[in-house]
């Protein structure tokens, strides 16, 4: 059995802080997806910013052996509601 984890996480980072707080301890995540709501120049890098957020999604991705994926073709995941 392998386990996707779709994840929705505040501007507080809640979710990632029970993650790294709690141990979750799954085996056979496959992949870990979803609006983590992180800006960050690990994956953006026109954004100039490295947020502590980041390291802690980097260590909760370690722990179940997952790597980062980039798109191929870079375009805009967000669109503002008011132009």
């Amino acid at each position: 059995m392998c386990f996707i984890i779709n994840i929705y996480s505040d501007d507080q980072q809640t979710t990632l802080k029970y993650l790294k707080d709690t141990e979750v301890n799954l085996n056979n995540v496959l992949i870990m997806t979803d609006d983590f709501n992180m800006r960050d120049n690990d994956w953006d890098l026109s954004y100039p910013h490295h947020l502590t957020y980041t390291d802690i999604l980097q260590e909760i991705a370690d722990s179940f052996n997952l790597e980062l994926s980039l798109p191929i073709n870079q375009i805009l995941t967000h669109y503002a509601d008011n132009p």
